[in-house]
């Protein structure tokens, strides 16, 4: 997979990005990761990818042309533009799974004010959000999306089985609850079906311990 993302704060990515599971797919060539700093596609010597909105308002939004011009220069027959936003689809694993799919992939991060709405109708195919709440830009929730996205590639992980037990994998679960040693500490003990080696009986435990997430009801069970 090829992963390009499009920021005005390139640097912001290169502690997450060298550590721990992204370096490692990166090493492994299982994905590769491309910052681009906007600013290289600016149209006047100052580097200027933002100006003031048209009917006024507080606020500078980041400009159509630039980011045409660095999606003309990158995008590749299969990319999948993504645009970080507070109007985009909520981010969740169905999501991830689904971008896993793709060959490349496409992520511009916003700034400032917004994006010049150009943008949003005619250069990307999918709005992707983290939540209801505001950062400073799009960096954190690309880098939510893209480890969301590459610890699922084939390969990342070194065994595949987890990622079908793991929380969210079935949507509105969490994952079963886990122990490790010692089998008692303080008085609080490891439930006796994981100790008995019974492994039908530990799926049945452990499947009827997934948790739900919030909102998510249980029609079964009332």
């Amino acid at each position: 997979m090829q992963i390009d993302i499009l920021t005005l704060f390139p640097e912001i990515f290169s502690g997450p990005f060298s550590e721990s599971m992204l370096k490692r797919a990166q090493e492994k060539k299982l994905v590769q990761i491309n910052i681009h700093n906007l600013r290289s596609w600016a149209v006047d010597k100052h580097n200027t990818v933002d100006d003031r909105p048209y009917g006024g308002g507080a606020g500078m939004v980041i400009m159509v042309e630039p980011v045409d011009k660095a999606l003309n220069q990158i995008k590749t027959k299969d990319a999948h533009v993504i645009l970080m936003s507070p109007q985009g689809t909520r981010f969740n694993q169905q999501m991830a799974q689904n971008l896993a799919k793709n060959k490349h992939i496409i992520i511009i991060c916003g700034h400032y004010e917004g994006f010049d709405e150009r943008i949003r109708l005619h250069l990307i195919d999918e709005e992707i959000s983290l939540g209801d709440f505001i950062l400073t830009g799009g960096e954190i929730p690309a880098m939510a999306v893209v480890d969301a996205t590459v610890r699922l590639l084939p390969g990342v992980l070194g065994k595949t089985e987890s990622l079908a037990e793991e929380s969210h994998t079935k949507p509105g679960y969490l994952e079963y609850p886990h122990y490790t040693r010692p089998v008692e500490y303080k008085g609080w003990e490891v439930p006796e079906v994981l100790l008995s080696g019974n492994h039908a009986e530990i799926k049945k435990w452990r499947e009827k311990n997934s948790r739900k997430t919030s909102g998510i009801s249980d029609t079964n069970n009332g």
